[in-house]
């Protein structure tokens, strides 16, 4: 699958993945509680303990989109700027003891909860590369429109493999999971990052 390479041009030191929302807000994703404002507003998705965590999931824009030039093989190089946004998901995680499968719900019937999802994608990605053997639940509130562009899957599929991660006590670092989710989709790994990027690579088939 040909790969966008990405260039972080937003940091947030020490804290793993942040989100910058409009406004001005960091929306941290690695602490074990997010704060973001909308609206003169702070919420709060408070963690009360590892095995309830919720995630707050952005979507994205494109800044802009270039195509610089036309290669040898049929595909454009493209340019791009993303940044996350404050309109997006929450997907509520718990760790299932004992449990065998992983358990999926959505408040959208359109949204498939069988494999062809992304967050179950993540958790059977991440079982496979970490040699954890835990299985967790997943209930999204989904916000961000169907095939509006926004990346909501691939968010979804991002904050999956952190709340996984965090909830079985760290075993992969911030790299190994960036690496794991550009498995799954290019835009995974972006938003895995600190919340803008500069892209660049060819458009895939």
């Amino acid at each position: 699958m040909p790969m966008l390479k990405f260039l972080l041009v937003a940091c947030c030191a020490g804290v793993g993945a942040a989100f910058v929302v409009p406004g001005g807000s960091v929306l941290l994703a690695g602490s074990p509680t997010l704060v973001h404002s909308r609206a003169g507003r702070v919420l709060r998705c408070a963690a009360a303990r590892m095995a309830d965590l919720s995630l707050f999931s952005p979507g994205k824009t494109n800044l802009f989109l270039r195509i610089t030039r036309k290669r040898e093989d049929g595909f454009h190089e493209l340019a791009s700027v993303f940044q996350a946004l404050g309109l997006g998901d929450t997907l509520v995680f718990s760790k299932l003891e004992g449990a065998t499968q992983d358990i999926l719900t959505c408040n959208v019937k359109e949204v498939p909860v069988d494999g062809k999802n992304l967050v179950r994608q993540a958790f059977d990605l991440f079982r496979l590369r970490s040699g954890v053997r835990e299985y967790f639940r997943c209930d999204i509130d989904k916000r961000t429109p169907l095939e509006g562009g926004m990346g909501g899957g691939s968010s979804n599929c991002a904050t999956a493999f952190w709340a996984a991660n965090q909830m079985c006590g760290t075993p992969a670092t911030e790299a190994q999971l960036i690496e794991w989710g550009a498995e799954l989709g290019s835009d995974v790994s972006f938003f895995l990052s600190k919340g803008t990027a500069y892209c660049t690579g060819p458009n895939s088939p």
